[in-house]
């Protein structure tokens, strides 16, 4: 953008209903393309100072978050990659609304039959460096790990995601992202928050009733997006 600084934050948006509920609460800003997805730039008041945030499309599912986090880097080199999103959470283990602070990603959905599976998983399993992010945190937060897979979470997976890993919710694109920041030596902050449920009678946004992944998407976005400025102001 001519005459103007190039942005140190990018902000990448995973789902299309997220980048939907984003777009809504910044209506005035002009939208770019890109080979991966749109992105504008917005000036925020971090309270401290105005700083200059770039918000992403990055795309669902772990190809198009690892392209997108990737172009990103390359494109704008950030100083921090913030992803914004929202999870399934694990009935019993967590309630919905909470945000999680990600601190490891575990990308479960290998299937490795002729190796030795445990490594398999262990090579795309990243540890979200966090050293730099002090307390007390700008909302309330779960600091925990996030299991990631191109799917959606399955029943009958989540006994053995809660034995293996200590999984409390999963997601589809976290994973991906982490590991390419990781690789990049790029500062990373997930924050993801608990739309649905599943447990043993189902996923309770299964079956026809998305609109409660719809409803719970909007109120934990909205809550993401209002306490952004302050955790950007905890990277300075």
């Amino acid at each position: 953008m001519p005459g103007l600084p190039e942005p140190k934050i990018v902000v990448i948006i995973s789902a299309n209903t997220e980048w939907r509920v984003v777009r809504t609460l910044f209506r005035d800003t002009q939208p770019h393309p890109s080979p991966l997805g749109d992105w504008f730039v917005i000036d925020l008041d971090t309270g401290t100072h105005s700083e200059r945030v770039l918000f992403f499309h990055g795309g669902w599912g772990k190809i198009a978050a690892a392209a997108s986090t990737q172009y990103v880097i390359d494109r704008w080199s950030p100083t921090l990659l913030i992803n914004l999103g929202t999870c399934g959470g694990f009935e019993g283990e967590i309630e919905k609304g909470t945000i999680i602070l990600v601190e490891r990603t575990v990308v479960y959905d290998i299937v490795e039959q002729m190796g030795d599976p445990d490594a398999a998983i262990a090579h795309y399993t990243t540890d979200v460096d966090l050293a730099w992010l002090s307390e007390p945190y700008p909302q309330d937060v779960r600091r925990t790990l996030l299991v990631s897979g191109d799917r959606d979470l399955l029943v009958e997976d989540i006994p053995r995601l809660k034995a293996q890993f200590g999984a409390v919710a999963g997601d589809w694109e976290s994973g991906a992202i982490a590991w390419v920041a990781a690789r990049n030596h790029t500062r990373c902050l997930i924050l993801r928050g608990v739309t649905d449920l599943v447990g043993r009678s189902g996923g309770e946004a299964y079956e026809g009733n998305k609109h409660v992944f719809v409803e719970g998407a909007t109120e934990v976005m909205h809550r993401l997006v209002h306490a952004l400025p302050a955790w950007i102001a905890k990277a300075d």
